[in-house]
């Protein structure tokens, strides 16, 4: 057992060190429990995630191989030009560009200067009276082929022109934009443009040839400017003009024509962008985030460290320094990966702590076995370490497998949840493996003993598990049947916007309101097809709000005549396209799948095709018990629900895996027994294990969903309802479905593959 002590201690010592160290460098010692190591997600500080779509099809073949590439870089000198505080711009795909801006504060305007194409064209407006006269005499038709109808708005008029489709110059050849006034107008901010040599040679070429047109005929001509196919002045050409320099006159703002030639003097995106889903959380609902997860880990921490403690004495305790220098490691994990941590993530944190207990109570229950053979100290803590060894790194396998299918298929706030869900898994193992093994090691050396009694609330059991089994598979079916036929009932109300398209707002209101009046004042703002709820502990503070995307934009200002601007807040909104939900809902049915066909495929390699399928047919059960019991309680299926789901897959199978590490022992030891005896013993002798496992794990679960808060109580939900459900399954389900498969063959052995 002493075996490359002093490595593993020095190993401890330095990445504890280490990890304290980067989480908290000198320089932050005196802000203490607070850190700026660690990266907050969106959903914690508050900002915007904009997912949007590269339209290749509208540009040509030849130009859409790099178009997405150019359009990152567009939209990056953009964003840097607004200046937003270290802002995530990253293609993902072929045509797809994320975006992540933290703590932005006006997000129309954000959209509006990423999202534009900003394509600045300059064409003639039509000036021969025949072609406007043959225009004019179909105005219900398009206009003549090589001509369009451009509608100019401003406040002194309102006129459609007839403009040539062909472009004289374009925004290609500017080399600086900027705001100016025109004395003229009253001081009336306009947009400067400067050419390079190139575009001031065209432009006075352009304006050359109108000013000889208006000396020839005494027409002046006029000149259109075009930004994205809107008509932003048309000023008359009486003379050329050179030097390269030009105005775009209108009603604009002075934010308007800041952010216009901001768009410009970025450059025009190569393709345009369709906005496919938009995320945005207030400040105040990421400082609630963090407060609810903060007090959910620590309520959830409590329980653990009070249960493992108590229950186990002086190993117990050693399993919590385990799970202290495990969080730590995690922590500084996440500081060294620069990953952010995310609302999920945080429950990714406190469902780890869970985990890492696990990995405690089966080396402590077989620590618990050897004793009571009449092992000594050193030798029944060194078994109990080595017999466990193979289930815990099962279980935590297949766990890791579900967290990696996350982050392949996972964006945003999922995938910070896989993130730390990933290293939570590295780090427990590690903890609880190798920490506590080396302070067994430290405080037994020399021949040194120390209290190996533990607390008991299971004795010995001798239930006949697998006579009811029938009975249990009645009980199943009985209880999908109901979630399926739930299910199928509500339809395509089941689906949160992620996987439908649409847009949800969550309010926050000064005064109570009813829904009633708030449902009639958006009604008198054309707002009819709105959905609207109460939401979160405040009851009638906070509302959803639903609606399409089209309508979202309006819900503010209309809230605003309602009940007055100022008087509330929103504090998340949450739009994705239509498309984007449809291609969501695919890659979600995909990971489920692949995740379940990743468990199977290292069961059978494991153990066998028959232990595989009856795991596998165990974790359908749970999944389908916990999708069925979220329909029935009228929750909504989204993105996190998917991460619980494949979390609830993997760590479900974690009790399956004891169970069957355990029938493959007794089979090899008790040869001459019926198969089915074996498998009532191995289900009884690990009945407390499983009992303690799932129970530690959803002490945190519990904490997550009472003090987790509204926006992750969907999550916690899932979480408790799958795990309940799994613990059941491995003793009704996959248990007696070996029974069912393995016991009819002569030779009940599975594949022992160590």
């Amino acid at each position: 057992m002493n075996k490359y002590f002093k490595w593993k201690a020095l190993l401890i010592i330095v990445l504890t060190a280490a990890s304290i160290w980067k989480v908290y460098p000198p320089h932050t010692w005196k802000q203490f429990p607070k850190t700026d190591q660690i990266n907050l997600g969106l959903d914690l500080q508050g900002g915007m995630h904009i997912l949007l779509r590269v339209d290749l099809a509208a540009v040509p073949e030849a130009a859409r191989k790099d178009a997405t590439d150019r359009a990152v870089e567009v939209i990056r000198n953009r964003i840097d030009e607004f200046g937003v505080r270290e802002p995530s711009i990253s293609k993902q795909g072929k045509d797809k560009i994320i975006i992540q801006l933290p703590g932005i504060t006006d997000q129309q305007r954000a959209k509006d200067i990423i999202a534009k194409t900003a394509l600045l064209e300059f064409r003639m407006v039509v000036s021969d009276p025949e072609i406007i006269k043959k225009a004019q005499e179909t105005p219900d038709q398009p206009a003549p082929e090589g001509y369009e109808w451009l509608e100019l708005k401003d406040e002194r008029r309102n006129e459609k022109i007839l403009v040539e489709k062909t472009t004289q110059l374009t925004g290609q050849h500017l080399v600086n934009a900027g705001v100016t006034f025109n004395q003229s107008s009253f001081g009336q901010p306009v947009v400067s443009l400067e050419f390079d040599g190139e575009g001031a040679k065209l432009f006075a070429e352009v304006t050359g040839k109108a000013a000889t047109d208006f000396r020839r005929d005494g027409t002046p001509r006029r000149l259109a400017i075009v930004l994205d196919g809107e008509l932003r002045t048309a000023p008359q050409v009486k003379e050329a003009i050179y030097g390269g320099k030009a105005v775009i006159e209108g009603t604009f703002s002075y934010q308007e024509a800041s952010d216009i030639a901001l768009m410009l003097r970025a450059g025009a995106l190569p393709a345009p962008v369709i906005l496919e889903e938009e995320r945005t959380v207030g400040p105040t609902l990421g400082r609630d985030s963090i407060q609810q997860s903060v007090r959910a880990g620590l309520f959830g921490g409590l329980f653990v460290f009070l249960f493992a403690g108590v229950y186990y004495l002086v190993p117990g305790i050693i399993a919590v320094i385990g799970l202290l220098i495990n969080v730590i490691l995690l922590m500084g994990a996440l500081s060294a990966c620069q990953a952010s941590l995310t609302l999920p993530g945080i429950a990714g944190i406190i469902l780890t702590v869970g985990m890492a207990v696990d990995a405690n109570v089966l080396i402590y229950e077989r620590i618990r076995e050897e004793v009571k053979v009449g092992k000594a100290t050193r030798s029944a803590i060194s078994a109990g370490y080595h017999n466990a060894l193979s289930a815990i790194m099962d279980s935590n396998l297949t766990t890791l497998f579900t967290a990696l299918i996350l982050f392949w298929f996972g964006s945003g706030p999922i995938r910070g949840f896989a993130v730390t869900l990933s290293l939570g898994i590295v780090t427990s193992v590690f903890s609880a493996v190798v920490v506590t093994q080396v302070i067994f090691d430290f405080l037994t050396r020399g021949g040194k003993q120390i209290n190996l009694k533990m607390f008991q609330f299971f004795g010995e059991t001798h239930f006949d598990f697998l006579k009811i089994r029938k009975i249990a598979y009645a009980i199943s079916l009985i209880v999908m049947f109901i979630g399926v036929a739930s299910f199928i009932k509500r339809g395509e109300t089941n689906y949160g916007i992620d996987f439908t398209g649409g847009a949800i707002q969550q309010v926050r209101f000064q005064e109570p309101i009813s829904l009633a009046d708030l449902r009639a004042g958006l009604a008198k703002e054309d707002l009819k097809e709105v959905q609207i709820q109460n939401f979160g502990e405040t009851d009638k503070h906070e509302v959803l709000i639903r609606s399409t995307t089209e309508e979202a934009p309006k819900v503010k200002p209309a809230l605003g005549k309602i009940v007055g601007d100022g008087k509330f807040e929103v504090l998340r909104l949450e739009t994705v396209g239509p498309a984007a939900g449809t291609e969501l809902r695919s890659m979600a049915i995909k990971s489920i799948i692949l995740g379940l066909g990743a468990i199977f495929v290292y069961l059978a390699f494991r153990f066998s095709i028959a232990y595989s399928s009856a795991g596998i047919i165990a974790l359908f059960h749970d999944v389908i018990v916990a999708a069925g019991m979220l329909s029935l309680s009228g929750r909504e299926f989204s993105l996190p629900i998917v991460a619980a789901l494949l979390t609830i897959a993997g760590y479900s199978i974690n009790d399956t895996i004891v169970i069957f590490d355990r029938i493959r022992e007794n089979v090899k030891l008790l040869r001459r027994t019926p198969f089915t005896e074996i498998v009532n013993l191995s289900v009884n002798q690990t009945l407390s294990r499983s009992v303690l496992t799932s129970g530690a794990t959803l002490l945190v679960v519990i904490a997550l969903f009472f003090f987790g808060g509204s926006v992750i109580n969907d999550f916690a939900f899932t979480l408790l309802i799958g795990m309940i459900a799994g613990s059941y399954s491995t003793i009704f389900v996959a248990s007696p479905l070996v029974v069912e498969w393995m016991g009819r063959q002569k030779k009940a052995v599975p594949h022992s593959r160590t």
